[in-house]
């Protein structure tokens, strides 16, 4: 497993994602012990950290009579309507206390435009500015990325879409993603997709076992 040309990404593993938090996702907190348990088989280890601006587009309180769950158009996109998450400098942005972050390299913060969502790791929703990451994995010659964290159903999802697209070979790692399922099936239909567009989707298990 231990391959420079490897790279793992965690993708917004943040106390507002967990149970208790602002958008919990359902079981979020069971995505740690799988990113612990990896972490330490990759040599180059990412992190994605949703960091919002309070006067966000995507907070249903900032669109007075609008609530969670609506979709509206915000700067010609669709755009579903959150609670408050993931507030710059507020406890619910930061990493989960039990996720080992000591060997994550570098953070790519994400959504700190106030116009527009980012639910993938390299790029606003509108592909109009990028975070970084890809220049970041290229630049260190990686050739396959690892993907896990939350939740599958929507930035899991847009990560392994554009890390796809970029032309990284890409690996979404199932047990380590939770959905936010907010209509029935979602989780199983992103996946679903990820494939489609040629993700392999693999247990922990599969990617620690040894090449033979």
């Amino acid at each position: 497993m231990y391959n420079p040309t490897n790279a793992l990404i965690l993708v917004d593993i943040q106390n507002d994602f967990l149970p208790g938090g602002a958008l919990a996702v359902p079981h979020g907190d069971e995505v740690i012990s799988v990113a612990n348990q990896l972490i330490p088989h990759f040599e180059l280890v990412v992190a994605t950290q949703d960091w919002h601006p309070r006067e966000h587009a995507s907070f249903a309180s900032n669109h007075p009579g609008q609530e969670i769950g609506n979709v509206i158009t915000v700067e010609g996109l669709d755009q579903i309507m959150w609670p408050v998450h993931c507030v710059q400098n507020t406890p619910g942005a930061e990493f989960a206390d039990d996720l080992n972050t000591d060997r994550v390299s570098h953070i790519f913060k994400k959504g700190t435009d106030p116009h527009f969502d980012s639910y993938s790791g390299f790029f606003d929703n509108g592909h109009h500015t990028a975070t970084g990451l890809s220049d970041f994995l290229k630049a260190k010659h990686v050739q396959r990325v690892f993907v896990l964290g939350l939740a599958t159903d929507y930035c899991v999802k847009f990560t392994v879409l554009d890390a796809l697209q970029l032309g990284f070979e890409t690996v979404l790692i199932e047990d380590g993603c939770r959905g936010v399922n907010l209509n029935e099936g979602d989780v199983a239909a992103a996946i679903a997709t990820m494939r489609q567009h040629g993700a392999e989707v693999r247990q922990t298990a599969q990617v620690l076992q040894p090449a033979s």
